[in-house]
């Protein structure tokens, strides 16, 4: 052990968050800020999930990687992540920078973690554990680390199992029974192949699963890393952990699965995020930000209680802050600061809110300007309305009709799903 002075194994582990890149896929939510910032279930934003899964887990010393936009991130882990000064504990960004060794933008996973390698190598840590920013599940990381030394692994890969319906959809890892990973297969399609990377039976008995089940190890992109692994696996100039690494890596070090069986929803396409928030208002949701004993932390803005005026609402998550008037709300998630108008009708949509209170809507409206918030007899149906937009009286926002993905004024439509962008104005008894 190169950390014999350190006290425990949560001591010894360093958390790598990747913060993604352009977010091309969460367009155009990531317009204006970078991926990892983008709004969750009303108050949250995606960086809170794996930050929480390792405060929960013990983890207390993490770096988030980041490239785009990365502003609204910097300042929302700096108001939300505030440690005691006497322990060794932070949260901190590493954007890209240019450096002697480089200056352009991260060319991958595996690049943007080579390029901050002197940072993350300053400390005697013994165990790198990589996550991705975009995902939806909890997991305690010490079972992952335990497993990963128990089995003298060099690298422990994070697995799911799925169907054979999905597994065309991701990295499929192929693993013998003790859970060393011998394959890995980009996105399989052929049948022949997927008849060969099914889980083997004495495996599947093991995980509690029927021997006949057609079951596949998806990976999640989660990976542990020894200390000198690391420095080997990015001596070169290989760009992506999951396309080149690994591969790589399995063909010589010993390689192996820790498979997960709980929730775990990937949300980096608009239509995945859409549907993980809106099951998030089920009345018995997969996963529950109710879980008393592994909280999901984010910045407290000591925001009151929410008000509402009549209004009628039916499966729906309220957020902090929010005024409602006489609306109908169902299906829907209500961001932090909302203003609903009376009359409006909200149905399987997303409303983020505000970043403030808007204190002089009457003036506004007086003035025939659209104020913050959604205004009076509104229909809105599918659709995302992001932070600080202005919808005004009357207006109709649904995808019935329209292509799957366009463009067109102050709105975005990304699988099916209608997106009022940011700080947009949609004037009165407008028709989208």
């Amino acid at each position: 052990m190169t950390s014999g002075h350190l006290r425990s194994l949560e001591q010894r582990t360093l958390a790598i968050i990747m913060g993604g890149g352009a977010g091309t896929r969460l367009f155009p939510l990531t317009k204006d800020r970078s991926k990892p910032a983008v709004p969750l279930a009303g108050k949250y934003r995606l960086v809170d999930i794996p930050i929480s899964n390792c405060i929960n887990s013990g983890l207390r010393q993490m770096y988030v990687l980041t490239q785009f936009n990365s502003t609204s991130l910097i300042r929302h882990i700096s108001a939300a992540y505030k440690f005691d000064q006497f322990s060794r504990s932070f949260v901190e960004v590493l954007a890209a920078q240019q450096t002697h060794k480089g200056a352009h933008w991260y060319q991958g996973t595996a690049d943007a973690v080579r390029r901050n390698l002197r940072d993350f190598l300053q400390r005697p840590y013994d165990y790198f554990i990589i996550l991705s920013g975009d995902q939806l599940y909890r997991m305690d990381y010490r079972d992952v680390l335990r497993q990963h030394i128990e089995k003298k692994s060099d690298i422990t890969i994070a697995t799911i199992p799925v169907s054979r319906a999905a597994a065309s959809d991701f990295g499929i890892m192929h693993t013998d029974s003790d859970r060393r990973i011998i394959r890995f297969e980009e996105k399989p399609k052929e049948a022949a192949l997927l008849d060969e990377l099914k889980v083997p039976p004495p495996l599947l008995t093991e995980l509690g699963k029927e021997p006949s089940e057609e079951l596949y190890q998806a990976s999640m992109g989660i990976y542990v890393f020894n200390r000198e692994t690391l420095v080997r696996a990015l001596d070169n100039d290989l760009v992506d952990f999951g396309k080149h690494v690994i591969p790589a890596s399995i063909r010589s070090l010993p390689v192996h699965a820790y498979i997960f069986q709980g929730y775990w929803e990937d949300i980096g396409t608009i239509r995945a995020f859409f549907e993980a928030n809106l099951k998030l208002a089920d009345p018995v949701p997969e996963y529950s930000f109710f879980d008393s004993t592994s909280p999901v932390y984010t910045h407290a803005r000591f925001l009151p209680a929410s008000r509402i005026n009549g209004a009628t609402i039916k499966q729906a998550i309220i957020s902090d802050g929010c005024k409602i008037s006489d609306a109908h709300i169902e299906r829907a998630v209500v961001g932090i600061r909302s203003y609903i108008g009376s009359g409006t009708s909200i149905r399987n949509s997303i409303v983020m809110g505000a970043d403030f209170y808007d204190a002089d809507m009457a003036s506004k409206e007086k003035a025939g300007e659209v104020p913050y918030g959604i205004g009076k007899t509104c229909v809105i149906d599918h659709t995302i309305v992001d932070k600080n937009a202005r919808i005004g009286d009357g207006s109709a926002i649904s995808p019935e009709g329209k292509p799957a993905c366009m463009d067109g004024e102050n709105f975005y439509i990304r699988d099916g799903i209608v997106i009022i962008p940011k700080n947009a104005i949609i004037p009165a008894g407008t028709w989208i």
